[in-house]
């Protein structure tokens, strides 16, 4: 039977080599250049381990929503291309430029801003970003004929290079995604008649680059995806070929046998049925684990799956096994792999009413993350 290392409560392994198997899959499956997304920590998975499993993988850039996030990676020894695209408002790109950062530009202004980053023998790459119907940022069709001329002028003046044009569907419908891609095509030639000839196109991040093959235009951006999670309603990461990446487990710090009636946890929202064991795990939310899930989250537990017994806690929760032989030390595997027999992080999104972006993203920095490659 599994068990933490000694003294360990609480952990999140981390299988690398899932994340360089499932950027090979699904390079190999959409035929595309691949960036592969890392905001967020990895999206919770560890940033600069994700980026270098993704490069193994194949993947030939990097994505991040802040330049803040692009620079931590190239400290890590990242040193793939790298580009950023959420910005503050009035923000310098000096540090991004001497950091060999690209950029992705929302705005007539942040052009400017990121010409200014230049030195003479050192132009900015940048990424211009079309709003295509999403309602985030990306620069509004009206300017996009100003906003690619001026970058045209500043390439040839050696300001810029204008390595990629970019937007993001809504995954909404199939309808949806190809209304904003005829609205991408038109951004596209707008920029050709500008004189722009970027070398990468990209709209379709994992949902669309697998599920609507025409928006993939050459280049791809993974996110979710590379995780092994699947961001397709009714479609399962094993129906995908993906492989999660995260498993999230504790200890069972503590056992308890109870007689019918015996409250649990805040509110008492569950009681016993009837003698029952009640085993205590160490994650809570401020580990990331929902609230939302009191009551629904599942949990495995040597081999039998269980749901959470009344409230999540700050710090724990606790599972009512029944009279299943539980003792203190057994492995609780919150999600993983459901291919091995534990819950999904999509079983706890579920559970939540959320999506499975948020469950592993939202995994606190209490619980360590321990680096495995099966």
């Amino acid at each position: 039977m599994s068990r933490l290392p000694t003294g360990s409560m609480r952990e999140a392994t981390i299988d690398v080599g899932a994340i360089t198997a499932n950027v090979r899959h699904l390079r190999r499956l959409t035929e595309s250049e691949v960036i592969a997304v890392v905001k967020a920590d990895g999206y919770g998975h560890g940033a600069v381990r994700s980026a270098v499993a993704a490069v193994d993988g194949g993947a030939s850039r990097i994505g991040v929503a802040d330049v803040e996030e692009a620079l931590l990676l190239r400290k890590g020894g990242i040193r793939a291309p790298i580009v950023a695209w959420l910005h503050a408002p009035g923000a310098s790109f000096v540090e991004a430029a001497a950091g060999h950062i690209e950029l992705g530009i929302s705005s007539f202004d942040q052009l400017l801003a990121a010409a200014a980053a230049a030195s003479a023998e050192r132009p900015v790459g940048v990424h211009l970003k079309l709003e295509t119907g999403l309602g985030r940022n990306g620069i509004a069709p009206e300017d996009f004929a100003r906003v690619c001329a001026e970058a045209a002028r500043l390439e040839r003046i050696g300001k810029l290079r204008v390595i990629g044009v970019f937007s993001h569907l809504s995954n909404t419908s199939r309808e949806e995604d190809r209304a904003q891609l005829r609205a991408f095509q038109d951004g596209l030639g707008v920029a050709a008649a500008a004189g722009l000839a970027p070398q990468l196109r990209h709209l379709a991040a994992t949902h669309a680059a697998i599920d609507l093959p025409e928006t993939r235009l050459g280049c791809v951006r993974l996110g979710i995806g590379i995780y092994g999670l699947s961001p397709i309603a009714g479609r399962s990461s094993a129906d995908l070929g993906l492989r999660p990446a995260m498993t999230l487990r504790a200890a069972v710090a503590a056992v308890r046998r109870v007689g019918p009636g015996h409250g649990v946890s805040y509110g008492f929202d569950h009681r016993t049925a009837h003698e029952t064991t009640l085993a205590l795990v160490p994650l809570g939310y401020a580990d990331g684990v929902p609230r939302q899930a009191s009551g629904a989250g599942p949990v495995s537990i040597r081999g039998q799956r269980f749901r959470v017994a009344g409230r999540v806690a700050m710090d724990q929760i606790v599972v009512d096994v029944g009279d299943l032989p539980v003792a203190v030390g057994d492995e609780a595997v919150l999600f993983g792999d459901p291919t091995l027999g534990v819950p999904s992080a999509t079983d706890w999104a579920d559970a939540a009413a959320t999506i499975n972006y948020e469950i592993v993203t939202r995994i606190g920095p209490r619980v360590t993350r321990r680096q495995v490659s099966a």
